[in-house]
């Protein structure tokens, strides 16, 4: 009979859009698609320049609010074909997942874009968290924070801030989106790293200050 695994002492979350994925080419294309489809003026450019809130939340800048709704179901159907191939993972974003769980932790991705798109993302590109919770923006991401018992959670946008916050958990923000550093600090998070490739050893450092603490 095989031995269970031990359960995961710790559970990192994580965002998904500029945080672990550069979906900025894939996002483009799908909102240039709605373009031809509707004759709609999208600057598209400008689209990709502040991700992080849910879809409907951006097409409501471009269409009136009785539209925003089936474009947004229209977008998630184009999305599959038109968004995941030109997405990259972001530098750092698989070891940033295998260090929690080296460390005998479990990495919890927490994100505002749907879950069936998000673990399209995710399987795509061989990442590989534990868990994967779709269609939670900012306060919000607290929801899932506090049900799978997060720490901390690792986000690119000060509506991450907002989710760690709530969660009263560590808020630890990458500079690879759409807010500058200097804005996630007064947005309120714990630490800022200027992208993934420098959370093993910040986690590292993190967890053995953790250990001496104790």
């Amino acid at each position: 009979m095989p031995t269970p695994s031990a359960p995961p002492s710790f559970t990192v979350g994580f965002d998904l859009d500029m945080t672990l994925i550069d979906s900025r080419p894939g996002i483009k294309a799908v909102y240039e698609a709605i373009v031809a489809e509707t004759g709609v003026y999208v600057d598209t450019d400008l689209v990709t320049s502040r991700l992080g809130p849910p879809v409907e939340s951006e097409l409501a800048n471009w269409f009136p609010a009785d539209r925003v709704a089936a474009l947004g179901d229209r977008y998630r159907a184009l999305y599959p074909d038109l968004g995941i191939a030109p997405t990259t993972a972001l530098p750092g974003a698989a070891a940033a997942i295998a260090a929690v769980r080296a460390a005998g932790g479990r990495a919890l991705v927490v994100t505002a874009k749907s879950r069936p798109l998000a673990k399209l993302h995710i399987d795509h590109l061989g990442l590989a968290p534990d868990a994967v919770v779709g269609g939670l923006w900012a306060d919000a991401k607290a929801e899932a924070l506090t049900e799978y018992g997060a720490s901390a959670y690792v986000g690119d946008h000060v509506g991450d801030v907002a989710g760690a916050r709530a969660a009263r958990v560590l808020s630890v923000a990458v500079a690879t989106g759409p807010c500058p550093a200097e804005e996630l600090r007064a947005a309120g998070a714990d630490v800022v790293l200027p992208d993934l490739t420098a959370f093993p050893g910040w986690l590292a450092e993190h967890r053995a200050g953790a250990a001496g603490a104790g």
